[in-house]
């Protein structure tokens, strides 16, 4: 599995342990929900920018998204 395919999980992960849609979590991330969606299936390789907002919009720490 790729970096950005674990990264993706963690992001789902996160955002379903927190209880939130793709929809919340882009609004509060400032992405698009498609953006987002793709990001959580691998699809995408995000910028650091969009790691931070991602880490921002669900209230944890960036490295919490890299964890194995």
């Amino acid at each position: 599995m790729e970096l950005r395919e674990k990264f993706g999980l963690n992001v789902r992960r996160s955002r379903k342990a927190k209880r939130m849609t793709i929809e919340v979590l882009a609004h509060q991330s400032e992405l698009s929900y498609s953006y987002v969606g793709e990001i959580e299936r691998g699809l995408r390789n995000p910028t650091l920018d969009v790691v931070e907002a991602l880490a921002r919009g669900l209230g944890i720490d960036v490295a919490t998204l890299f964890e194995s």
